[in-house]
């Protein structure tokens, strides 16, 4: 039996993307499994993400929504806080989790994360030395990334 409080948080939440559609994002569960969720985050307007289509899957456990989801990207990325098997290094979703952050904000932060990388704390090394050292390899990776995933 899953837990009651995660299934009516996950309720509450599914409906709030419904009713207030976002143009950054859609996300919705997945063969109306409440705890398994697939997303897609568009690119940030005006930045070198623009015109990417960036796919997740957010998964939930029971202790939701005192303990964060699983999100990974299963589109192909190059960024610095994005490890190789898709998942994501942000604070929300580690020491920073707050049960009063709801999907649309994390797949929302998510989106911010993508053109505002945080190379201090780098998940992908090699995407940190780039982005800092050599921004516009950097630049010519992220729109070759875009490009996959129109």
């Amino acid at each position: 039996m899953k837990s009651s409080l995660a299934t009516r948080r996950l309720q509450k939440d599914f409906k709030k993307i419904i009713d207030n559609p976002s143009p950054y994002y859609v996300a919705s569960p997945v063969d109306n499994d409440l705890f398994f969720w697939r997303a897609t985050i568009n690119g940030p307007l005006g930045t070198i993400w623009e015109g990417g289509k960036f796919n997740l899957e957010l998964t939930f456990g029971e202790t939701f929504p005192h303990e964060p989801p699983e999100v990974k990207f299963t589109s192909e990325m190059y960024h610095p806080n994005i490890y190789d098997d898709g998942s994501i290094c942000l604070d929300i979703l580690q020491n920073e989790w707050s049960p009063i952050l709801d999907i649309a904000a994390v797949l929302t932060s998510i989106q911010s994360l993508l053109n505002d990388p945080n190379p201090a704390s780098p998940a992908n090394y090699q995407a940190g030395q780039l982005y800092m050292n050599d921004p516009e390899e950097y630049e010519k990776r992220v729109k070759e990334i875009v490009r996959l995933n129109k």
